[in-house]
């Protein structure tokens, strides 16, 4: 790729903007009103507004490597505290892939130095579900069954937060998991059963003044 076309695409694309509505980008700069948070893989194939054809200013976008929620991880409490306290979205969405690199090297034993700590944490979710992933003998399968428990303990993840907690009491924020098959380009709701997901959670995750056990996720 040659990086200096990026400008000339850019001089297109602000063109065909134009073209359509002379006053695109003067409206874009007076603000943001995104619905969705959307956190995401930064894998380079998987484009968060083009596989959901929404427009600048619709989704608010998180992504890091295989999409996680780490509770220690400032960035990502950062982007997820401001998108649910100021901006005040409906709906927080967690999106991995199929055949992801950061999942597929969580399933390989291997040092991979800097990397270790971070995958450490979707290691962890393979020995959550352990049982069920180890009768899994097809390894393409195992892989992708990975992926979408990966994108489920995520979404307990965020649950486990005060911010999501009051903001799912206060006002009925919704949170959803979803996997993009980037085979054939189908965005995948996985429809997780969140009651059955959390009910190992205990009233030690309640920071949000409710019982956990009885907060009713409407996916």
């Amino acid at each position: 790729m040659d990086i200096s076309h990026v400008f000339e695409n850019n001089e297109n694309w602000i063109a065909a903007k134009l073209e359509k509505n002379p006053d695109y980008f003067k409206n874009l700069a007076k603000g943001q009103n995104p619905d969705i948070l959307y956190i995401g893989c930064a894998d380079s194939r998987v484009s968060a507004e083009d596989l959901m054809g929404v427009q600048p200013g619709d989704v608010f976008v998180h992504r890091n490597i295989a999409n996680m929620v780490i509770s220690i991880d400032l960035n990502a409490m950062s982007v997820l505290t401001y998108a649910v306290e100021y901006l005040n979205v409906d709906h927080v969405v967690v999106c991995g892939h199929y055949f992801c690199g950061g999942v597929k090297a969580a399933m390989d034993a291997a040092d991979l130095g800097i990397l270790n700590p971070w995958l450490r944490n979707i290691r962890d979710v393979y020995r959550i579900h352990k049982n069920e992933l180890n009768a899994i003998k097809d390894e393409t399968l195992k892989y992708n069954r990975l992926v979408e428990l990966n994108v489920q303990e995520q979404c307990v993840n965020l649950l486990k937060t005060a911010v999501v907690q009051k903001a799912v009491r206060n006002r009925g924020m919704k949170i959803h998991g979803w996997v993009f098959d980037v085979g054939t380009g189908k965005l995948i709701d996985l429809k997780i059963d969140f009651k059955a997901a959390l009910k190992e959670i205990t009233e030690i995750y309640d920071l949000g003044g409710m019982n956990i056990d009885s907060l009713t996720i409407d996916n």
